[in-house]
């Protein structure tokens, strides 16, 4: 499968409707993201149980600072609406392949029972105490 370009009026709705989705937020003008981007296109064509998409940070500002991306090229992966993976940095094809198999691989029970957990813990904790100001250590909900 190829990759394909989303937006951020597409980002919620392609997480939310495919299993697994990666995204590769990247820009034209940065010199390792036109590396790997042959590679990821190449890597997506061997997965067709895998949505391969690509942001571009200049058209998608907002959507690069709501995603907490400050390096590029930034990838990650989504599975099951959750995020499981994300890294700046280009790959190469072999540490592409094995994102992708780890997250194929991935236990989701055990996966969504953490995520259970986390946010059980984090309401238990600020309801004890004051609301104020996010530090930028959680991550909201999507």
């Amino acid at each position: 499968m190829a990759t394909v370009d989303i937006t951020s009026d597409q980002f919620a709705s392609t997480i939310e409707g495919n299993d697994i989705v990666l995204v590769d937020f990247w820009a034209e003008w940065c010199g390792p993201c036109k590396q790997f981007g042959p590679t990821y296109s190449a890597v997506s064509e061997k997965h067709s149980d895998v949505l391969f998409t690509k942001v571009d940070t200049e058209a998608e500002q907002q959507l690069a600072a709501e995603a907490g991306i400050t390096s590029i090229p930034t990838l990650m992966a989504f599975r099951e609406k959750v995020l499981v993976f994300s890294q700046p940095g280009a790959l190469n094809a072999q540490q592409l392949e094995q994102v992708v198999d780890a997250v194929k691989a991935l236990d989701m029970d055990e996966v969504h029972a953490h995520v259970a957990r986390s946010q059980a813990e984090a309401a238990a904790a600020a309801g004890s105490k004051p609301a104020g100001p996010q530090d930028g250590t959680q991550i909201p909900d999507a």
